[in-house]
């Protein structure tokens, strides 16, 4: 039987770049977001996961589905799967990285080759949506 671990993300582009997170002790970069906690819904996963790992509000009446994604885990055994579920919003605040973040960095497509896998294939979406560069 596959594993797959299950996160929701926050698709964030600015001037063709899209926000990407770095883990304290990690090289590769991913989509910020996370694990839900029991209980949680999409919106709210996301909304907790990226005030913790990003100091930012999402304002929740602007979180809109950009779609799912599901690659080989990073740093898992083969056959474990991530599934990120992606969602798109604006926010409130200041981006700065927290908790276990020790780098948030605006990629673009050049930079594919450090991001992990599911958010590799996040790029391909969104070069090919024309949304970075």
């Amino acid at each position: 039987m596959t594993a797959v671990i299950d996160k929701i993300a926050w698709v964030h582009v600015a001037n063709g770049q899209v926000l990407c997170a770095r883990s304290k002790g990690k090289e590769n970069f991913y989509i910020p977001g996370g694990k839900r906690d029991p209980g949680e819904t999409d919106e709210e996963t996301l909304r907790r996961e990226i005030e913790e790992e990003l100091s930012v509000r999402i304002k929740p009446e602007t979180i809109t589905y950009f779609g799912t994604f599901e690659a080989q885990a990073h740093d898992k055994s083969a056959g474990v799967l991530v599934r990120m579920t992606c969602y798109r919003g604006d926010y409130e605040g200041e981006l700065l990285p927290a908790s276990e973040i020790e780098e948030a960095a605006w990629l673009s497509y050049s930079d594919r080759e450090r991001v992990s896998s599911v958010s590799q294939l996040i790029f391909d979406k969104l070069l090919e949506m024309k949304l970075i560069q």
